[in-house]
Parts: C-alpha cells; structure tokens; sequence
C-alpha cells in the first residue's frame, strides 16, 4: 500500500478546504493508499513537511505557490508531487491534464502514473512553472500585494499597470540563440502556460529538458484583445508580436534592477539573470493518459 500525505494550504484561493478534506476521506482509493492530511500554518512550512515525511506521494492541495512549496522539498528525493489545485492559476495542474474541480483531481489521482519531470533554476532559485521579468512581472508583483484574489482582480491590476508601463531592452541568450532588443515581457516555461490556460509557451512539454522561452515584443493598447485570443487559444508562438526559442540554459540581460517572478511569486532581480535547466529531477503524480 502507497504512503499518501495531503499537504493542505487553508488560505490559498477560494475553495472550501474542509469540503475538499471531507472529499478526500470520501473518495480516496483506500485499498490503494494510506493517508495523512496536514494543514500548514505558516510560509515555508510545506517544503519543510514535504522533505522530512516518508510518504511515497505529497499532494499539494493549494494553488501554484503550495505546489512549489512542495515540490521544492521533494526534488531529487524519490517522492512524487501531486495536486489537487485551488489556486488563482494552477499552471501546472493545467499542464499535467488535472481538473480544478476537487472531486475529479481526487479521483485522477486514484489512478494516477508516477513519471519524472524537469524543473529550472533561476538565480539560484527553483521553479517549476514558469519565470520571467516584463509587464507580467510587475502585474504579478502588484496582484500578490492586493487583498483579493483570483482572475477579475488580476485582470484589474493588469489594466491598472498597463497604463503606466514602458518596455524595457534586454539581451537574451539561449543556448547560443542570441536576441536583443526592446520587450514588453520575457517568459521562460517549463510549463505551456501561466495559469488559467493562458498558454504563453503553448509547445513546452516538462520532459523534453528544454526551455520554451517567449518575448513578446512592445505593442499598443487596440492589440491587446487579439494577443490574448492566442494566448487562450494555445497560438501565441504564431503572434507577430512574439519570438520564440527553445534551449536549457537562458541568460537574460536589463539595463535596470527591477521586478521578476517565478512561480507566479514576485521578487525583485540585478540586471543580470541566469536560468538553468535541470531535467527529470522531480516525481510527478498525473494522468497518464495527457502527453506533458
């Protein structure tokens, strides 16, 4: 019998998380696993119940943050990540083909594959979704400083920023593909999207050992609506707007100190930043029946 402990964040999103305890007790298959809920009660505490607990698979029962939270306290261990996401993005769970609805991730996760991926490491930092510097950084940066969450006020904080925004040159270098030039933002996925199927790197798969890295060059206001039809519609590497590259190692160049993220967590980065590849060095609970 599988070892299954269920690392539960009670403030992220907007899920009733004892709904979704009652749901695991309900549904879990329990000739399959044995299992163990824990709720965290600070930041930082799930990487640490993550590293230390000898379960065979850690669910992260939160949104993209919980999910990194986790995942960074198993790479290289042997125990698998999975999700039951509750987040305002849930980029990977997307990604992995995992439903937002609780009842249906519990039941994915019953007859879920174990197989490896890939994650990156930026200025010494993991992530396992997606980092980038630009307009999305900033939006990001200002969203998790706002008192509510989920997409409407992300959307808002989006419109809010865009009004006073500049783009910004930069360098980027992947491995050896050279690009230069003045850009409204620069993502670099291990994942196809941000959150929300939002696909800005639409063709990433997490076990190719590559980078899918999209900058989406300066445009106007009246382009907005026709960009974020491709990002939707998984098209944005067919964008005028956008120049695509693939590689592992990724070098990204400012002429000024400012905002990044990764992971959808802000912070602040030099003006030079440094994204390295580290393939199938994490376990991952999902669907088998979902290329990733």
């Amino acid at each position: 019998m599988e070892k299954v402990l269920f690392i539960v964040n009670p403030i992220s999103g907007g899920k009733d998380k004892n709904r979704i305890i009652a749901l695991i007790d309900k549904l879990i298959d329990k000739a399959r696993f044995g299992y163990e809920i824990i709720k965290t009660t600070r930041r930082g505490q799930a990487t640490e119940i993550a590293r230390d607990c000898d379960a065979d698979i850690v669910v992260a029962v939160g949104g993209d943050g919980t999910v990194s939270e986790v995942a960074q306290g198993l790479v290289g261990s042997g125990k698998a990540l999975g999700i039951i996401p509750c987040g305002s993005g849930d980029g990977l769970a997307l990604h992995l083909g995992i439903s937002r609805n609780p009842k249906k991730a519990i039941l994915q996760l019953n007859k879920a594959t174990v197989t490896s991926m890939d994650h990156g490491i930026v200025n010494g930092r993991p992530f396992f979704c997606t980092t980038g510097v630009g307009f999305d950084a900033i939006v990001g940066r200002d969203f998790a400083s706002s008192k509510s969450r989920g997409l409407w006020t992300y959307i808002t904080t989006a419109m809010k920023d865009w009004l006073n925004f500049e783009p910004e040159s930069y360098t980027v270098e992947v491995d050896g593909q050279k690009w230069a030039g003045r850009a409204a933002m620069i993502t670099v996925g291990n994942v196809n999207q941000w959150g929300n199927q939002a696909r800005i790197t639409p063709l990433a798969s997490v076990t190719d050992g590559l980078f899918d890295v999209t900058i989406v060059e300066p445009f106007r206001t009246w382009e907005i609506p026709a960009l974020a039809l491709k990002l939707l519609t998984g098209q944005a590497h067919k964008s005028r707007r956008t120049v695509c590259l693939r590689g592992a190692e990724v070098m990204i160049q400012r002429s000024t100190e400012g905002a990044m993220h990764y992971d959808g967590d802000p912070c602040e980065e030099g003006k030079e930043i440094k994204i390295t590849m580290v393939p199938a060095a994490l376990r991952v609970a999902a669907p088998d029946n979902k290329k990733i």
